[in-house]
C-alpha cells in the first residue's frame, strides 16, 4: 500500500507543477492516481477486517454476559457477511459489465476499478467466516468477543489489560516436574 501512495503522491504532484510551471501535465495522473486511491482504501479495508480494526460502538455490547456478546458476534457477522456477498456479486457484475469498456485517458480496461470489490469481498468473506467459525465452535475467549471498540486507544488498553491478566495467571501456576511452588519467593 506504501507504493501506491507513493506513486499516487509522485504522479499528482508532477501533475500540479507541471501544470501550474510550464502550463502542460501529465494525462493519465489524475485518472491513475483515483484508481491507486480506491485500490489503497479498499486494500486497507481488508487489513482493518482481518485485524478487526474498525471502529463501532460497543458500550451495550460489553455489558452483556457471555451468551449475549456471543449472539451478537454471530448475528452481526452473519450481516456482513451478507453485505460483503452484495458488494462483491455487485462488483463482479460491475467487472464484467465494463470488462471491454476503456478509461478515457490510459485506455486500461474499467473493470480493473471494479475487480478491487471483489478481491475485497473474498479476502473479507474468508475472515468473517473464519471469525463466525471461531465464535460458533467456542475458541473465542470472553475479551474476543467484543471485536469493535469505540476508540482506538480503549482498544489498545484492552489489548494490554488482556496480555497483563494472561501473564498473571501463567506465573501464579505452580511449577510442575520439581514439585517446588514458586508463588510465595
Amino acid at each position: 500500500m506504501a507504493v501506491l501512495l507513493a506513486l499516487m503522491v509522485v504522479m499528482v504532484f508532477a501533475n500540479v507543477v507541471l501544470r501550474y510551471g510550464f502550463n502542460s501535465g501529465i494525462p493519465v495522473s489524475e485518472e491513475v492516481s483515483r484508481w491507486l486511491f480506491v485500490w489503497m482504501t479498499f486494500l486497507g479495508a481488508i487489513v482493518a477486517v482481518r485485524e478487526h480494526a474498525h471502529l463501532g460502538t460497543d458500550a451495550l455490547i460489553r455489558r452483556l454476559p457471555v451468551w449475549g456478546k456471543k449472539m451478537c458476534l454471530i448475528v452481526s457477522h452473519g450481516l456482513m457477511l451478507y453485505a460483503t456477498w452484495l458488494l462483491l456479486s455487485g462488483s463482479w457484475q460491475q467487472t464484467l459489465v465494463n470488462w471491454d469498456v476503456r478509461a478515457p485517458t490510459s485506455g486500461a480496461s474499467v473493470a480493473i476499478f471494479y475487480f478491487v470489490g471483489v478481491v475485497y469481498g473474498v479476502s473479507a468473506i474468508v475472515f468473517l467466516f473464519h471469525d463466525l467459525w471461531r465464535a460458533l465452535t467456542g475458541q473465542l475467549r470472553e475479551d474476543e468477543l467484543v471485536m469493535v471498540h469505540e476508540s482506538e486507544e480503549q482498544a489498545d488498553i484492552d489489548r494490554i489489560n488482556a496480555e497483563i491478566a494472561h501473564r498473571d495467571a501463567n506465573e501464579l501456576i505452580p511449577q510442575v516436574g520439581n514439585g517446588s511452588d514458586t508463588r510465595g519467593s
